[in-house]
């Protein structure tokens, strides 16, 4: 049977491929691998099928003997920080991060706050297929309890990455996306100290995502302008991610935002190694210009939990992916957009210069990225034929260019990214590797 974890946890359309009864099994299997007499964790964003998931999945897990502690509604770093400050056995999230509001998720985290490693993963999974297991009985099985300051504690953490307060006067909007950062974002910008401006803040879980947060940064562009702000800063619907606009209303995407903070830290002395880590799908022009600098650019695969692992792998304190997940390893170790966003924010307040001007240190190479739909995106790696067409494609363009072809972890697509220097040639050889795909694999 297909594995059923993908590149971020188990995804689906809740009630449909994720039910209440995966729930309850997945929590089941994971208290048994990961917590077994032990704690775990929980939280989730605003959606609406969130407390019917959360209900199963604890059902499960205290099926297993796990204590339970439900830290509710809060950014899925949170729950990172907390599984590590309670000294749980492991956390879990329930949230489909940026996916539609239909969709639904479950992830972990170990011990030391990282997401599961696919052995872990396999574990669960195996667990979940055996009928063998043995489960507590009576005073051994598992219960529930409410952290009633989970989320105060984790915000006088990441405000403490800014001592507490930024070194000026700073307006700033910030979209919540009707989602985890609804209450964490405003709460964490205006107690240090900036002047917020909140759309999209309310916890509403059959509008999470739709049209706003980091998939749709219109509403915040137009805002900013409006209000004459320095910055805005839009959140993704478990708030693990961040994008920027700038004083203009231009994007600032996750390349410029993680450049913009390894070059800080470089000047700081603070970048360990002199190193950050991107991933694949990170610009060609944001790596030669990060290198003149000084600064090696090491690429991961695609997902945040990679770039934790490479950045645990070579001693690296940064990393991110231009989606916006950005790790800031001496605060957190996972991606966290709240976080982020005062480490932009404060950069700007004690700097003479606008974003415009701080995050615009590279030209990118014109990049074309075209999602593809298919029915079998699981034979992408094993299609030779398909394979000798990019091999082609790569050859073609030379040194200053590239073909990547991913498959979505969470979705039916493959994603085809083209770098060239010739925008042309880059739209041209896209949609050429995409139309093979497209033929290739459906």
């Amino acid at each position: 049977m297909p594995r059923l974890f993908g590149t971020d946890g188990v995804r689906g359309v809740a009630n449909r491929e994720l039910t209440p009864d995966l729930a309850l099994s997945l929590g089941r299997a994971a208290g048994t691998v990961m917590a077994k007499g032990g704690q775990v964790v929980v939280g989730r964003d605003t959606r609406i099928s969130g407390p019917m998931l959360e209900g199963a999945l604890v059902a499960g897990l205290c099926s297993a003997g796990v204590r339970v502690r439900l830290a509710g509604i809060v950014p899925t770093p949170a729950v990172a920080f907390l599984t590590i400050d309670e000294k749980a056995s492991a956390g879990a999230v329930i949230s489909a991060s940026h996916n539609p509001v239909q969709d639904n998720g479950i992830k972990f985290f170990s011990n030391e706050g990282l997401k599961t490693s696919a052995t872990v993963e396999d574990r669960i999974e195996r667990v979940m297929q055996s009928p063998d297991v043995e489960l507590p009985l009576g005073a051994e099985v598992g219960s529930a309890e409410v952290i009633e300051d989970a989320l105060d504690r984790y915000l006088d953490h990441i405000l403490a990455s800014v001592d507490g307060s930024f070194t000026s006067e700073i307006r700033i909007v910030l979209d919540c996306a009707f989602g985890a950062a609804w209450a964490a974002g405003p709460e964490a910008f205006g107690r240090a100290g900036a002047e917020v401006v909140a759309i999209n803040a309310v916890g509403d879980g059959n509008r999470i995502n739709v049209g706003c947060g980091s998939t749709n940064l219109s509403s915040l562009a137009e805002r900013v302008v409006k209000e004459g702000a320095q910055l805005g800063l839009a959140f993704d619907g478990d708030a693990d991610r961040v994008l920027a606009v700038d004083e203009r209303g231009e994007r600032v995407d996750g390349d410029r935002l993680l450049g913009m903070t390894a070059v800080h830290l470089h000047r700081l002395g603070e970048l360990d190694n002199d190193m950050v880590v991107a991933t694949v799908m990170s610009n060609l022009g944001f790596k030669r210009a990060l290198e003149a600098k000084g600064i090696e650019v090491l690429f991961a695969p695609v997902g945040d939990k990679f770039v934790a692992e490479a950045m645990a792998q070579h001693g690296a304190v940064l990393g991110g992916e231009q989606s916006g997940h950005v790790i800031i390893g001496k605060h957190s170790t996972t991606g966290d957009g709240i976080l982020t966003g005062l480490q932009i924010a404060a950069i700007v307040a004690a700097s003479d210069r606008p974003l415009s001007q701080l995050a615009h240190f590279f030209e990118p190479f014109p990049q074309v990225l075209i999602n593809v739909e298919v029915a079998a995106k699981h034979k992408l790696d094993s299609h030779e034929p398909l394979w000798e067409e990019v091999r082609s494609a790569e050859a073609a363009l030379g040194e200053d260019g590239r073909v990547l072809l991913r498959a979505s972890g969470t979705e039916a697509l493959v994603r085809v990214m083209v770098e060239a220097a010739d925008p042309v040639r880059a739209q041209s050889v896209a949609e050429d590797v995409a139309g093979s795909v497209r033929d290739y694999l459906n």
